[in-house]
């Protein structure tokens, strides 16, 4: 694959709070030419401090891009990105959103605080994402260690690798090549064979490789070695070749000052271009497409509007609604889960008067930007809440709030974010079947290992559950997210397999089986053995030597695991693992009886069993059987009615036997083999055929059949047996409001906005590819009522019926009466999103869909004719000859 050249870099400058991150990037800025004075954070005109809130209170908030250049050795200009990131911990996900796009990093450390807390974490970052590094140590005016002192204490916390890069007279001294050369024995055999020297391609690599971290010391106050890092940037980075292919990676997502949305990405491949269109792959798993409008280049608070990106660039692009933080676009395939996540969640009160319900979706804007906020809507207590990292993050959050929607909100004492999994595999069913709808799901449910998520599999015959119905099944299983049972947390960590489930032919619709599915899994859980689980912080304790058994005391009191104390010069070091409700507050109380001397550094480390499960499940007080949003029970069908079977008693009305059997106290499960076919219930239906087809003749005219069939005439193939009731088959009919499809869709919109007869013969072509791979017989009816002169219309195409309706007469009329005439059988559909036609269809008892529904079950057929095609390689196929013009339109 060719590779595009580029002159770029990204640089990310990261630092504990206060360590002077934002006014070392000033002074880089400054000395390259790019702002012509130096701005500063106690003044508030920092260059990049853009946010009123940043002003205010003397810190980064939110990361902030600028561009400057750097002449090269051979004169080449080399362009910097700079990502100025936040500083505070309780921002620190905003930080880590820019490590995915980073070629190299500079970390700030101030040399009158040392190694915090926090420059371990950032370190540890750094580290996970494989970002080169370069070390600044500032204000060494008023250091407190001396140099040397400072250099050993960056090599005991960050190894050998941290060599000093001081001297700036152009060339590295001996001893410092010497160190270099010892890191990497590539480098010690160039170093021994070419008489003590290394060349600058050697020292790239090492940085690259992170085998070796530059240190630079100075004051950025003082413009003090700022030059000598801006000589480390020029000489030592290598700008990345990328393909050629076009692939960008999303990093942030914000609103300019007028509230238009701007997706934050760095181009990773090829080139992107103003009115391009992007295919983007939402949350839901479904795929976009959308046309960018306007590219801009930031620099602070200034942009410049560019007509293209090139490789390398970072830019925020307008006209993409579906990205988010994280996201791969092209050939990218996104970065990877971030390792900070919240641990408390927290209440969004509103103020008296506002639609709580209706200012969701647009505190959930604020999501978008920060995706570790997690904007969730309790629809039980009908609030809601919010996941934060911090106190100063409240505090922010409400006065973003005030600013954007004037509300004057106020968040809550926070509580902790429980998990729930299960100790032992389980199975589960659900049935759904109320008069005229039908499903049956089989599932079994396993442990998995901590941080796994839910993962969703089937293993269920094709045979038995049609491989439609088993994808609806997973889809609708994958988009919600399951409760368990003990206090309604989340559930995670567990494998849904479906093994197996039940359609019927005529009455089955997609909601049954979101209702059968979900069903199912919550009556495993409530037969399963439950685990809560708390958030647990992994952490590294640095204590004076004279309080290690009191730290060792507390530690064991907080119910956290730890390895035995490791000697670091003066003091020493814990390692270990502990719950986060109990860590998070133990700082403070560290920093008190060490008189400042203790550090403790902190990081989300995955959920684990809780350490005092009792007492929460009884403090949430959470009853799983009053959850009506998440019901276990089943609901049969006797004498007509719906009857609810509560879920410890369902398994004996189940009528599909899934051939699963759990082995008694074993964490395995065993599959009998399944020697005939599951006995079902089969119930004969009494409905005229021949009633039906008269009206159809009728409307339509003769209904032609094939006069010879292809397979030969067995007589004793046309007896049923005799053991058991077959019912009878039915042909499935289906009503399409034509004109409301066609809005409803927004392909087909846009095509009517040029053309409404080419969206007429568009639906029609996708329609009639779906009925014939369906085998309905479909009706689509589109409105003459305002057509002077028009005496309406019907005909045949392409295999479904179509019918112009004439002046004075609705398209809801006609269906109205159709439907009237027909509404007996239990296998009309009528499809449309008119309120007054479903109306119609709620008196007459026949089924109805939404237009959307409609656009997912055609989805659906698609996926089917993909993959017929796969499995048979077969180019003559007529539907499959036909799907690519089906895919144009609702791709």
């Amino acid at each position: 694959m060719a590779a595009r050249s580029n002159n770029s870099i990204c640089l990310g400058i990261l630092a504990h709070v206060d360590a002077g991150k934002t006014t070392t990037a000033e002074a880089l800025l400054y000395r390259t030419g790019a702002i012509r004075s130096l701005g500063r954070v106690d003044r508030g005109d920092a260059f990049l401090d853009t946010d009123r809130q940043e002003k205010d209170r003397g810190i980064t908030i939110f990361s902030k891009q600028a561009v400057f250049d750097v002449a090269r050795e051979d004169g080449s200009p080399l362009r910097v990105f700079l990502l100025d990131t936040p500083g505070h911990m309780d921002f620190s996900a905003e930080m880590e959103r820019t490590l995915s796009i980073l070629d190299y990093a500079i970390l700030v450390i101030s040399a009158q605080g040392g190694i915090q807390a926090h420059t371990e974490t950032l370190w540890e970052l750094l580290g996970r994402y494989r970002v080169p590094t370069f070390l600044w140590i500032n204000k060494t005016d008023i250091a407190r260690m001396s140099r040397e002192e400072l250099l050993a204490d960056l090599r005991a916390h960050f190894g050998d690798g941290c060599v000093d890069f001081s001297p700036e007279d152009g060339e590295l001294p001996a001893w410092t090549r010497e160190e270099i050369a010892s890191l990497d024995e590539r480098a010690l055999e160039e170093y021994l064979a070419g008489g003590e020297t290394l060349s600058d391609g050697t020292v790239r690599r090492m940085i690259r490789r992170r085998f070796l971290f530059p240190v630079r010391f100075g004051s950025a106050l003082k413009l003090d070695g700022i030059d000598g890092l801006l000589s480390d940037i020029a000489r030592y980075t290598a700008p990345k070749e990328y393909p050629e292919p076009f692939a960008a990676r999303v990093f942030k997502i914000t609103r300019d000052e007028r509230g238009e949305r701007l997706t934050w990405l760095k181009i990773t491949g090829g080139s992107l271009r103003v009115r391009e269109t992007v295919s983007c792959g939402t949350k839901d798993g479904e795929t976009v497409r959308e046309k960018v409008t306007q590219l801009r280049v930031y620099s602070g608070a200034r942009f410049e509007s560019v007509e293209e990106a090139e490789a390398g660039t970072v830019v925020s692009a307008f006209g993409l609604s579906e990205t988010y933080a994280g996201q791969g676009l092209g050939r990218d395939r996104g970065g990877p889960a971030p390792l900070l996540e919240p641990v408390m969640t927290y209440r969004v009160s509103l103020p008296g008067g506002t639609d709580v319900r209706a200012a969701f979706p647009k505190l959930a804007q604020l999501a978008e930007e920060d995706p570790l906020l997690r904007m969730e809507w309790d629809e039980e207590l009908r609030e809601i809440r919010v996941r934060i990292m911090g106190d100063v993050q409240i505090e922010v959050l409400e006065r973003m709030i005030a600013e954007r929607f004037g509300w004057d909100v106020r968040i809550d004492t926070g509580r902790i974010a429980y998990k729930e999994t299960i100790a032992e595999p389980v199975l589960g069913a659900g049935h759904f079947e109320p008069l005229r709808h039908y499903a049956e799901v089989h599932l079994l449910l396993e442990p998995l290992p901590r941080g796994s998520g839910v993962v969703i599999e089937s293993a269920a015959e094709h045979d038995a559950l049609a491989v439609n119905w088993q994808r609806l099944i997973l889809t609708n299983l994958a988009e919600k997210e399951h409760r368990g049972v003990l206090v309604g947390a989340p559930l995670t960590d567990v494998k849904i397999t479906l093994i197996a489930g039940r359609a019927h032919e005529k009455h089955t619709e997609g909601g049954d089986f979101r209702q059968a599915s979900r069903r199912a899994v919550r009556q495993a859980l409530c037969k399963a053995r439950n685990v809560l689980l708390e958030p647990f912080y992994a952490f590294t304790l640095e204590i004076p030597s004279n309080e290690v058994s009191r730290a060792a005391a507390d530690l064991k009191t907080m119910s956290c695991a730890f390895d035995p104390p490791e000697a670091l010069g003066g003091s020493f070091v814990i390692t270990g693992r502990g719950p986060a409700v109990l860590l998070q507050d133990y700082r403070r109380t560290l920093l008190a009886y060490t008189k400042g001397k203790g550090r403790l550094s902190c990081r989300f480390d995955g959920h684990y069993p809780c350490h005092n499960t009792a007492e929460v499940v009884e403090a949430s007080g959470y009853e799983p059987d009053r959850d009506v949003a998440n019901p276990a029970d089943s609901v049969f069908c006797s004498h007509g009615a719906g009857i609810t079977v509560k879920w410890d008693k369902a398994d004996a009305f189940m009528h599909v036997d899934s051939g699963f059997r759990l082995r008694e106290n074993a964490d395995e499960t065993e599959e009998i083999e399944v020697v005939s076919r599951p006995k079902t219930r089969q119930r004969s239906l009494d409905f005229d055929e021949r009633e039906l087809e008269a009206i159809m003749e009728r409307e339509f005219g003769p209904i032609r059949r094939p006069r010879y069939s292809s397979l030969p005439y067995d007589p004793t193939a046309l007896k049923p047996p005799k053991s058991e009731p077959v019912p009878v088959t039915r042909k499935d009919h289906l009503i399409v409001d034509g004109y409301n499809v066609i809005y409803a869709w927004a392909e087909l919109a846009e095509i009517a906005k040029e053309s409404l007869s080419a969206a007429r013969e568009r639906l029609i072509d996708v329609l009639s590819n779906y009925a014939g791979f369906r085998g309905c017989d479909l009706v689509l009816v589109f409105d003459g009522y305002r057509v002077p002169g028009n005496a309406g219309e019907k005909s045949e195409s392409g295999g479904i019926r179509i019918v112009y309706t004439k002046e004075g007469e609705s398209a809801d009329a006609y269906i109205e009466k159709l439907t009237r005439e027909i509404g007996r059988s239990e296998h009309v559909r009528v499809a449309t999103s008119d309120g007054l036609i479903q109306l119609t269809c709620l008196r007459t008892g026949v089924m109805r869909m939404s237009s959307r529904e409609l656009e997912y079950e055609v989805r659906t057929a698609l996926e089917q004719l993909r993959t017929i095609r796969e499995r048979t390689h077969d180019t003559r196929m007529m539907l499959g000859d036909i799907a690519p013009e089906f895919m144009d339109v609702l791709k």
